[in-house]
């Protein structure tokens, strides 16, 4: 993949996108259709719904960083992360297929069970593909492409899948057009995405003679390179954190965990929240909840923009005084309305809170993009080349742990207090404790002329 130190190749990285793009479709129409087919067909409880439905991340957060580790040492004439993808992608839209077309509850268990096992056996490779072939002071502006286009699977998902589903109310229509996408997907990668371990195998199978390495010699040959002995030796390879790095780290994991507690419970009560605070329909409260994605995907890329001439930590801040500066009116909505003597459930009351509070998300999901485009390269920045993918999983662990933390924590908090308005003192308490981790991360920016630039230039990227 032909990438300068300077420059991005925008058609490389928007292929690299389509890895992203079929996960965030099929995860789209999963969350979409697999809680009404359960419901629908099996009569299954609310309880029992929302357990099936994280297992996803309980999959995630036990499998991915352990894959993303793996790949990390996997040396195959494909590279070290196709493989993972190109085993996982068609087993993943198998079962995805089948899914609707299950007639018993255990039969739909053990699609489900599948699907999900498989597709956290390649999300970590597939992310870990986009820090692998870009440098490092062009990855939030890459990862804010990768973002765009899993908007956009999920805008495919929403549009085409619910035609379809209009036309079958089967499914099966929807989650074959979500297989046959991964698919595709899957044939563009294969077919524009060279990794540079491939490239390197390549080139030590021409130049030995007589046999084939095997992958274990491969690897022993690719580390004994006296080129690349020399970039091991000044960090670039097999490099050991820092104290400091070290406690960077924890600090931004933590940040990542506490706005990520902060975007689940929003994304799981916020329908909730719309319909008993605002009183408003439930399909107007998905209407007004849809301005925060629209804007988070329609700022991706300025934010990582933004991030290559400020700084990934202070876009990263800038984007959690944002989130905080628009998620705190929120409280205040029916309290200023009934202060000021407006009735809070005439249809004036309702219109203008709906204005406001649209208003609100929709700035709310441009704070949001500057935080989320920049937070998994400030994680990678710390991985030595050959730590990229468990590093990655380190990012999937502690999204995915506040995935499953954080609706519980607030549902209990719900419970307690009986207020659906103690959502958005949550959310900002959150976001909060993220921005006071960030401000102690003293690492994580892109580095122009670091070692990593070296081995890429040494693995013919340019």
């Amino acid at each position: 993949m032909s990438q300068s130190a300077g420059k991005l190749d925008y058609r490389k990285t928007m292929y690299l996108g389509f890895g992203f793009l079929a996960s965030s479709l099929a995860w789209s129409i999963y969350n979409s259709l697999v809680p009404v087919l359960l419901e629908e067909r099996f009569m299954l409880s609310t309880v029992v719904i929302g357990t099936i439905m994280t297992i996803d991340n309980i999959f995630g957060i036990i499998f991915q960083p352990l894959v993303g580790a793996f790949s990390d040492k996997t040396f195959t004439r494909y590279g070290r992360r196709m493989p993972w993808i190109m085993v996982g992608i068609p087993l993943s839209a198998i079962f995805f297929a089948l899914i609707p077309w299950a007639k018993s509850l255990g039969l739909m268990m053990g699609f489900l069970i599948a699907f999900n096992l498989i597709m956290s056996m390649w999300r970590s490779p597939v992310i870990a593909l986009m820090p692998d072939l870009t440098p490092r002071q062009l990855r939030s502006k890459a990862n804010g492409i990768i973002n765009l286009m899993g908007g956009v699977g999920s805008i495919i998902a929403f549009l085409a899948g619910g035609i379809l589903a209009n036309m079958d109310n089967t499914g099966r229509l929807t989650f074959g057009m979500g297989s046959a996408i991964m698919v595709i997907a899957l044939v563009l990668l294969v077919f524009f995405i060279r990794e540079p371990v491939a490239d390197a195998w390549r080139r030590a199978q021409l130049e030995s003679v007589g046999r084939r390495l095997t992958s274990r010699e491969f690897q022993a040959n690719l580390a004994a390179e006296e080129e690349f002995s020399a970039i091991k030796d000044k960090g670039g390879l097999d490099r050991k954190l820092s104290s400091a790095e070290k406690r960077s780290l924890v600090s931004l994991l933590g940040a990542i965990f506490f706005w990520f507690c902060a975007y689940n419970a929003i994304e799981t009560f916020f329908t909730l929240f719309a319909t008993n605070v605002l009183n408003v329909s439930t399909g107007t409260a998905t209407i007004m909840l849809t301005s925060f994605s629209l804007t988070f995907v329609a700022f991706a890329l300025p934010a990582g923009l933004i991030a290559g001439k400020r700084g990934r930590k202070k876009t990263i801040i800038t984007g959690l005084f944002l989130l905080i500066g628009f998620m705190l009116p929120m409280i205040f909505i029916n309290p200023i309305l009934s202060a000021v003597g407006v009735d809070i459930t005439s249809a004036s009351s309702l219109l203008v809170k709906q204005i406001v509070v649209i208003a609100l998300l929709a700035c709310a999901g441009f704070g949001w993009a500057c935080v989320n485009i920049n937070s998994l390269p400030m994680v990678v920045e710390l991985a030595s080349h050959d730590k990229i993918g468990r590093f990655t999983g380190y990012y999937y662990f502690f999204s995915f742990g506040a995935s499953i933390a954080s609706p519980i924590l607030f549902g209990a908090i719900r419970d307690w207090t009986r207020d659906y308005n103690t959502l958005f003192i949550y959310a900002v308490i959150c976001f909060s404790l993220a921005l006071l981790c960030t401000l102690f991360v003293k690492h994580g920016e892109a580095q122009p002329h670091d070692p990593e630039v070296m081995a890429e230039a040494l693995l013919d990227l340019d």
